[in-house]
């Protein structure tokens, strides 16, 4: 099995499997340093809900027995509402049922069925609605023209809504209230449809992804000072002249472009973005070069530079943003050299060095970043004396090494970092049941992964100490599943997650 998924970089509000849309996550470390698997809350077992959940429930039970609940207060309508979605109940008649109910956020996002039919009652909740989620729906610009009645809409979410078009968005130019709007994956929209956008003077967030016809587009948003995030990915149409409007968004703190015909130029527009603190670049057209202009970002604190053109020549610049929290320079051609620049980034907090030409040296120079958590150096030079300067990382929190040439003698070395929490290994065959003797004292680990490595069965007893482990993946190894079952019913009782399974 292989480490990496397929790449896939759009999120997914998946609530359950989506007929189009449902996608596996991908890593998308760069955005937030480190992620731990998600916790589904429920009652402990002798735990007594309350009336109101009951009621609820047996509502959510036998709701075709109801006409309207427009007599109720409006915050049972909703939990009513929300609780048929998430059971996957609600369908164009139940929905009936909630007319003029004055619901605040309808999250229709991926569900099966919605369509222009459902949009009069939706348009019903009028001044009460706050938030409607219609991704991956089947609703039309004729469907949108009723959200015109609700002018107090703060977050509208219009993600892979395909037969939305610029006469959609004339449909919503009155909602001046809106403060987020997303638009992801349309190829209907075009740069002359984008000058509508220009009355919602109170958006903050708007997320044109994979809006392949907005070049030219993005002088309409100009005038929008009060947006502080504007993600515009994989709009392989975006050039550097379509960053000039961007230097008038002063606000701005999220700036999300990459894989877009973005060069060294075109980034020096963003030089008076005083406030930002994020910046995608993945995938653009730059240099090292373009650090000039990123050093005049005092608040610069999260940027991705994956799958750039960045070598050692110009490396030297790093120094100068010295408010790097996170740093991802993942499929670059760097090498040490470039790491002895990275030293004085003592702030920090996650560093991405996955497919660099870094060997064991280099690692000599991350030896003073007390405050880092998160480190990927997989398919690099890195082996067992690399290990030995990353001892005193006493934070560490996620550590991944995949693909190189570790030994046992090597993950002696990991046995200090007491913090770690995610740790992984795969695609080191070399490793053997001493490694996880090692790092059998490391109790916080919630992920482990040892894959295509000499583990058995005999060394799974290594593990019985990992209380909090909820993922374990142990694919391509002498182990059984039945083995794996054994130890999380005997030692492992947080254990969700497991393969083989």
């Amino acid at each position: 099995m292989s480490r990496k998924p397929e790449r896939d970089y759009e999120d997914s509000p998946c609530r359950g499997l989506s007929r189009r849309f449902c996608k596996s996550g991908s890593l998308k470390w760069w955005t937030s340093s480190f992620a731990y698997p998600s916790v589904d809350f429920h009652l402990r077992k002798g735990d007594c809900p309350s009336l109101l959940e009951l009621c609820i429930k047996k509502i959510n039970e036998d709701i075709d027995r109801y006409n309207t609940f427009s007599m109720l207060p409006r915050d049972i309508s909703q939990q009513i509402f929300n609780k048929l979605v998430c059971s996957q109940r609600l369908t164009s008649v139940s929905l009936e049922a909630f007319r003029d109910c004055a619901l605040q956020d309808l999250d229709l996002g991926e569900y099966a069925g919605v369509n222009d039919s459902w949009m009069d009652v939706i348009s019903s909740q009028g001044s009460s609605l706050l938030s409607v989620d219609l991704s991956g729906s089947e609703v039309t610009d004729f469907g949108l023209s009723y959200l015109k009645y609700c002018e107090n809409l703060l977050s509208l979410n219009l993600n892979y809504c395909d037969q939305i078009s610029d006469h959609g968005l004339e449909c919503i130019s009155g909602l001046s209230n809106l403060t987020s709007l997303s638009l992801r994956r349309n190829d209907s929209i075009s740069a002359q449809g984008m000058s509508i956008l220009s009355g919602l003077v109170n958006l903050v967030k708007l997320d044109l992804e994979r809006c392949p016809g907005i070049h030219g587009g993005l002088v309409h948003i100009q005038g929008l000072t009060k947006l502080q995030s504007l993600n515009i990915k994989w709009c392989n149409c975006i050039t550097d002249s379509d960053m000039k409007p961007l230097s008038e968004l002063v606000c701005l703190e999220s700036l999300e472009i990459s894989c877009s015909k973005v060069t060294n130029f075109g980034i020096s527009f963003l030089k008076g973005l005083q406030k930002l603190s994020l910046l995608n670049l993945e995938g653009c057209l730059v240099t090292a070069a373009c650090l000039d202009s990123l050093a005049d970002l005092p608040l610069l604190s999260n940027l991705n530079l994956n799958r750039c053109n960045i070598t050692d020549d110009g490396c030297e610049k790093f120094s100068r943003l010295e408010n790097l929290k996170v740093l991802n320079l993942g499929f670059n051609d760097i090498t040490d050299a470039c790491l002895a620049h990275l030293k004085v980034l003592t702030k920090l907090e996650s560093l991405n060095l996955d497919s660099c030409r870094i060997g064991d040296e280099g690692l000599i120079n991350l030896a003073g970043h007390r405050q880092l958590k998160c480190l990927v150096l997989s398919d690099t030079e890195v082996g067992d004396t690399g290990l030995h300067h990353l001892s005193e990382f006493k934070n560490l929190r996620s550590l991944e090494i995949c693909g190189g040439g570790l030994t046992d003698a090597g993950v002696k070395n990991i046995r200090a970092l007491s913090c770690l929490m995610c740790l992984n290994l795969s695609q080191n065959c070399n490793l053997t049941d001493k490694s996880l003797e090692s790092i059998s004292g490391l109790t916080r680990l919630i992920s482990l992964n040892v894959s295509n490595s000499r583990i058995t069965n005999s060394g799974l007893q290594h593990l019985r100490t990992l209380k909090n482990l909820r993922s374990l993946t142990l694919e391509s190894c002498k182990v059984t599943a039945y083995d794996i079952k054994k130890l999380r019913s005997t030692h492992l009782p947080n254990l969700v997650s497991f393969r083989p399974e």
